[in-house]
């Protein structure tokens, strides 16, 4: 889209200017962000906030006793969680409990630690190699560490070490957000859904169990090796009667004869015109007056604000961990991609802050389409 900046005129307002001073406070936060992360995390994964969690009071020694680890050692790693008030330790005796995380619920804490494990071993590892993934519109750091040519999806059929800490990240953030996603589309009742880079059939469920209706079919369309799980997922779920798969390729055309299209986390995948040509081809395999509703990241209008992580988050992730390309959009650019590809936009609503979880990265948006009539 345009920008709305006279030609010539600055983007950063006389607010947003910072002093030098203020500049490299700011760079010393990005010096010792990696640093700070594996502190709190090794923390988990050697089970030393459990163990707070479970015996309040205890000193380097017999925390590191319990888990197996130096007491000096303990206690170096211990020194940032104390500053950040994570955890309080009592100078007088040397004990050690928790602190701001008492607040925080066990299972709030597992799902920080999922997010946390799966930035570790998807995102930290990789991004070593960003610059390159950047020159090349590859994933190098995959190539590099794991020997894959392809891209982030395709090496998690591979990789157990990358699989599991992203499926239970996915399988929690899924289970949030289509709960919200389906609430804010319109199925008819008795539609032909297609789901479209489906995966295995998950998608295809939550739209039989959260839009169900008498005649109501839904077709996972994905790569023809993702069929048999899909279909045994189906089974499993008991919708095998109302679902099906078709195996196939995106880019070589969209399957017909279907009344909605879902397309969700999948368009980020890809640069503006790649979109394009998904989009498009949607627009031909439905009627006129054909709905699709996708699922989105979305960045602010305004890049500045600090309440959205997507923008620290997104870019080095599509491009140097997953695909070696693509990204998120601000609303209004998926709103004109959608416009320039045949759609009437109906619907466009972001993720309210206040529901979403309290750990959550990305901000999720909806929008709804129809197919021009005319």
């Amino acid at each position: 889209m345009a920008s709305t900046h006279p030609k010539g005129a600055s983007t950063l307002t006389a607010e947003a200017t910072l002093t030098p001073e203020a500049t490299f406070t700011r760079l010393r936060e990005y010096m010792v962000g990696p640093s700070r992360f594996m502190s709190l995390l090794s923390c988990f994964e050697l089970g030393i906030i459990d163990r707070l969690r479970d015996t309040p009071g205890m000193t380097a020694t017999e925390l590191g006793d319990a888990v197996g680890a130096r007491p000096a050692a303990v206690e170096q790693l211990l020194l940032l969680l104390v500053k950040e008030s994570f955890v309080a330790c009592d100078e007088d005796s040397g004990r050690y409990s928790l602190d701001a995380f008492t607040g925080i619920a066990d299972k709030d804490l597992r799902q920080v630690l999922a997010r946390m494990e799966m930035i570790k071993a998807v995102t930290l590892r990789q991004l070593f190699y960003l610059a390159d993934s950047v020159r090349t519109g590859t994933t190098v750091g995959l190539k590099e560490l794991y020997g894959s040519e392809g891209n982030l999806y395709e090496a998690l059929a591979e990789h157990k070490e990358l699989r599991e800490p992203w499926a239970r990240l996915m399988n929690g953030e899924t289970a949030h957000i289509d709960p919200w996603f389906f609430g804010n589309i319109d199925v008819p009742p008795g539609s032909r859904v297609l789901d479209l880079a489906g995966n295995t059939g998950l998608g295809a469920i939550h739209t039989c169990r959260l839009k169900a209706s008498p005649g109501l079919r839904v077709t996972t369309f994905d790569l023809p090796e993702k069929e048999a799980e899909c279909l045994e997922n189906f089974r499993s779920h008991g919708v095998e009667e109302q679902c099906s798969f078709i195996g196939g390729d995106v880019f070589d055309g969209v399957p017909e004869g279907f009344d909605v299209v879902l397309i969700k986390h999948f368009l980020p995948m890809f640069d503006k015109s790649d979109v394009f040509r998904i989009l498009e081809g949607v627009n031909r395999s439905l009627d006129a007056g054909g709905q699709v509703h996708i699922l989105v990241p979305v960045f602010p209008e305004d890049i500045k604000d600090t309440g959205n992580y997507t923008v620290d988050f997104f870019p080095s992730f599509f491009i140097g961990c997953a695909m070696g390309r693509g990204g998120a959009q601000k609303m209004s650019t998926w709103r004109s991609w959608l416009e320039e590809c045949g759609f009437k936009v109906t619907k466009a609503v972001a993720e309210n802050p206040a529901d979403m979880l309290p750990h959550a990265l990305p901000v999720e948006a909806v929008l709804c389409a129809t197919k021009h009539t005319g």
